[in-house]
């Protein structure tokens, strides 16, 4: 299929759900074939992350991240952080596009509410649209999958999802020259799964391996790179693993669009009993890389994640770990 050499298994979406859980268990990481979504729609929407980031910066700017009281929008280099240091990507995040939740409690149902689009892009939004439907539609068919390899009824998920999921998709940029190495520093997705768009030929995406050295994982042509989140992995009892990862800036730019199929803020994913021969291999819960609390309700994550990553997004507007609740 490609020349592309990865420690990492490819999977297609028709395989049995037993392979689906496997890979699952054994990596957490792995790329997916098989998925119907169409590779013109993804050329169309890396052509119009080029053109984003191809805007004057000031038509960037007007649509900061500081703007936008629910974490959309433009980030500019070194606006981000995790760990503690900085990321050096440009970015811009997008959501569910719905009116805000008036007077919000708990606190993270203030990152419900519109997006903030470029002028200069007006076929983004449509795009946008169209992506989001393609992925919702494998992220649902992955979990029914996992359910039944796991033992359980494929709709036991369903739920958690219905209504208004909190996905997020950002479109990213690493620069070819960084003051860091660090585009992104090693950490856990704090939802249930991500599905990975990357620029072909580009690189930096890397993986811990089992004996704690990180892989390599570069894109496979017309595949989605595919990782466990934390919610996933605290579902099945820690059968599937929630893996860490991180990118390192290189020498030539890189463009990526990571795509995170999270339930409602609201939602709990149901704690799964597994059968005995699966709960054997079970490993358990592991811990946060940040040493913070995983929560069981997707929002509480989100909102911790977005205050951690986006402090000058929370100080303009008031947040503070105390309005995590």
């Amino acid at each position: 299929m490609t020349s592309v050499r990865t420690a990492l298994p490819v999977v297609d979406l028709n395989d049995e759900p037993e392979r689906l859980r496997q890979v699952a268990h054994d990596v957490g990481f792995f790329y997916l074939t098989g998925h119907g979504v169409p590779d013109t729609l993804s050329y169309q929407l890396l052509d119009a992350a080029r053109r984003f980031f191809a805007l004057p910066q000031e038509a960037k700017d007007a649509i900061a991240m500081t703007n936008s009281p629910h974490f959309r929008g433009y980030t500019r280099l070194g606006g981000e952080f995790t760990g503690g240091r900085v990321d050096w990507r440009e970015q811009i995040d997008i959501g569910p596009e719905r009116a805000p939740v008036r007077d919000p409690e708990p606190g993270y149902l203030r990152l419900q509410g519109p997006n903030q689009w470029p002028d200069g892009l007006p076929d983004l939004p449509e795009i946008i649209a169209q992506w989001d439907a393609e992925l919702a539609r494998v992220g649902r068919n992955l979990l029914q999958r996992w359910a039944v390899g796991l033992g359980a009824d494929p709709s036991v998920f369903d739920a958690a999802f219905a209504e208004a999921p909190a996905t997020l998709i950002k479109i990213v940029r690493y620069p070819a020259q960084a003051e860091t190495a660090q585009g992104v520093g090693a950490h856990r997705d704090a939802g249930v799964l991500t599905l990975l768009l990357a620029d072909p030929g580009s690189r930096g995406l890397q993986v811990r391996g089992g004996d704690g050295t990180f892989i390599d994982v570069d894109p496979l042509p017309g595949a989605f790179i595919v990782n466990i989140g934390e919610l996933l992995e605290i579902a099945s009892g820690g059968y599937l693993r929630a893996t860490e990862h991180r990118v390192r800036v290189g020498s030539a730019e890189r463009i990526s669009v990571p795509y995170f199929f999270n339930p409602r803020l609201d939602a709990e994913l149901p704690v799964l009993t597994l059968p005995d021969d699966l709960a054997a291999h079970a490993r358990g819960v592991t811990a946060d890389p940040s040493n913070e609390q995983i929560y069981s309700v997707y929002g509480r994550n989100a909102w911790k994640s977005r205050i951690r990553a986006h402090p000058d997004v929370a100080a303009a507007h008031g947040y503070g770990r105390a309005k995590q609740e």
